[in-house]
């Protein structure tokens, strides 16, 4: 069989390198957008760019001959989700969205949710922090952009950015998680962060910073996470990997 996996993410990763051990029956294309020019994949042919929206993909997937679809994307790349309902939809292909789990909200957690980034940045401009840090992608700056006056703003990225940020001044960090708890530490204390601003995309990767937000008792700007199209939804590889089997169970 012949499966589109829609990845940029460690799950997808991951999902691949399952795969590749435990399903060599599959084949298996990746699916990068091409914002992170250096995005892991894992094992299988690796396909970059758009396709065009809805149509583009469902055109694609029947072109390729393709069996089945896997959105493995980003929590919050909501456009690419929908796109990837409608395509597989008008295609006749099964698909599969895995969305990782939200973090566990626990005991000293003081999180303060916001629909959108223009809410987000209404929230903090109530709390008036000395010091912020947005863990935010940089579409969703721009509304930060009158708080800068008052409130010092670290941003950290994946890659350098070229473009001129739409906030500044701000101090960038340039770097990939997972990231460590004691390097999370020693961020937020250098910097003298006294608010987070991030969005709800759970994952283990990202979880240190909530963990030292939690233990300094800071408040945290949570940006909800957009709804999923219908359709059948797992959690992580175990999951996906049942999926295929019940469909497809190799042999």
């Amino acid at each position: 069989m012949r499966l589109l996996l829609l990845g940029g993410t460690g799950e997808a990763v991951a999902l691949a390198r399952r795969l590749a051990r435990q399903r060599p029956d599959i084949e298996v294309t990746i699916s990068l957008a091409g914002l992170t020019r250096r995005a892991e994949t894992g094992p299988g042919r690796v396909r970059r760019g758009g396709f065009g929206g809805a149509e583009g993909l469902a055109a694609w997937l029947v072109r390729e001959s393709i069996d089945a679809l896997i959105d493995a994307t980003h929590p919050f790349a909501a456009t690419m989700a929908r796109h990837a309902a409608r395509g597989a939809r008008a295609a006749g292909v099964a698909r599969l969205k895995l969305a990782r789990p939200m973090w566990p909200r626990r005991a000293g957690d003081r999180w303060l949710e916001a629909a959108d980034a223009g809410a987000a940045a209404a929230r903090l401009a109530r709390l008036a922090p000395a010091s912020a840090f947005l863990a935010l992608g940089r579409r969703d700056l721009a509304p930060f952009a009158p708080l800068a006056a008052t409130t010092r703003f670290l941003l950290r990225t994946v890659e350098p950015v070229a473009e001129p940020l739409p906030l500044a001044p701000a101090h960038l960090v340039v770097a990939r998680g997972p990231f460590a708890l004691e390097a999370e530490r020693a961020l937020f204390a250098a910097h003298g962060i006294e608010a987070l601003v991030t969005r709800a995309a759970g994952g283990a990767a990202g979880a240190a910073k909530i963990a030292v937000a939690r233990e300094r008792r800071l408040p945290v700007v949570m940006l909800a996470r957009p709804p999923l199209p219908p359709g059948p939804v797992v959690a992580d590889g175990d999951g996906a990997m049942a999926w295929l089997a019940r469909r497809w169970p190799g042999g």
